[in-house]
């Protein structure tokens, strides 16, 4: 084995091999003889820059660690105002190739946004037992106002993957802030609405006896109650259900949230499954920017406006939207009460940031 040449050297390669864990300023300088330096760690993977915006949190943390996970990442940047220092940390000792690098507070957000290709974010407080979505809504709409201002600023071309409830509101308050910045493009902004379409799968799949893998049910509207229709008309494999089916499964699906929520009795709210459909979600995002052929997914997108619908991810974003194809009667009915609900929540949203 090769010995340093100097006790120089040796510091110089653990400030390389460290420097990934947080940017020099939320480490006392010189500790020990060694500051941080600002390089990536050897053996970087080839892929691309993704910021977790609220990556302390609930679904931030598992978030993370599943985003570490992706082969299509090579620099995972994780962003909070508590405890990111901690979570990279913990994180970035994984072994797989995304380098990870931990950014605290606002002073530091634009750093943690700046050449982001994907900014995902979870950012802001979960939902607790009684609480409805809206019940969130003026704490999480001026986190993701912020947010959004930074991502204006910072990276504008990013793919932004807006979690944060109520989705059918904080989507809108995004689009917003980037048309007052003047770098809103609809094909970017994307509200996350996979886990309706995750819920949906699964309980199909319970129904009918499947894999859940094996199933794809359409989910279109928004992300809460009512607007959230599953069109059980369309699911792949072609199957038919009773009446009573169709209302147990869109009952199910609209309120799945609720059910995490009543069962985590004052824990918590939907977390793991909500990371999990986040990074499916991202994924796609990924390798739509990659280039792959056929990239398709549900996501609540800013050009129908505002309304989930089935798209097409590529090099720009969203590339093509599907139409809903023929609804049945009680989709149909469903689509009306929907669209009535979204149209509130948009308008709550948007009037947020004109107001």
């Amino acid at each position: 084995m090769m010995q340093p040449s100097s006790g120089e050297n040796v510091n110089q390669r653990i400030a390389r091999i460290s420097a990934h864990l947080d940017p020099p300023n939320l480490h006392m300088e010189n500790t020990a003889s060694v500051s941080r330096l600002n390089c990536r760690a050897k053996g970087g993977a080839a892929g691309f820059r993704v910021a977790v915006l609220g990556a302390a949190g609930g679904i931030g943390q598992p978030l993370a660690m599943l985003m570490k996970m992706n082969p299509l990442v090579s620099v995972l940047h994780l962003y909070d105002v508590v405890n990111t220092p901690g979570v990279t940390s913990d994180i970035s000792h994984m072994d797989t190739g995304a380098v990870v690098r931990g950014f605290l507070g606002q002073q530091q957000l634009e750093e943690a946004l700046t050449g982001v290709d994907l900014a995902i974010i979870p950012a802001g407080v979960p939902r607790k037992p009684g609480m409805t979505r809206d019940d969130l809504f003026n704490i999480n709409a001026g986190i993701v106002r912020t947010l959004s201002e930074a991502i204006a600023k910072c990276c504008p071309n990013a793919i932004v993957n807006v979690i944060s409830n109520p989705v059918n509101s904080t989507v809108p308050i995004a689009a917003e802030v980037f048309k007052k910045a003047g770098t809103f493009d609809p094909k970017k902004l994307l509200g996350v609405t996979m886990l309706d379409v995750v819920r949906a799968n699964t309980f199909v799949a319970e129904v009918l006896g499947l894999d859940p893998r094996d199933v794809n049910v359409p989910v279109v509207g928004g992300h809460a109650g009512v607007t959230i229709l599953p069109l059980l008309s369309q699911v792949k494999p072609p199957c038919s259900f009773t009446p009573k089916e169709v209302d147990y499964l869109t009952d199910r699906i609209q309120n799945g949230g609720t059910e995490v929520v009543e069962a985590k009795a004052g824990a918590g709210s939907a977390t793991l499954s909500m990371a999990y459909a986040a990074v499916k979600f991202a994924d796609a995002c990924l390798r739509g920017l990659r280039g792959d052929a056929s990239v398709v997914e549900c996501a609540f997108v800013t050009e129908l406006p505002f309304f989930a619908s089935k798209v097409r991810l590529g090099r720009i974003g969203v590339e093509e939207i599907y139409p809903l194809g023929p609804l049945n009667e009680y989709e149909r009915a469903g689509l009306e009460k929907a669209k009535k609900e979204l149209e509130s929540s948009i308008q709550k949203g948007v009037s947020f940031v004109r107001k």
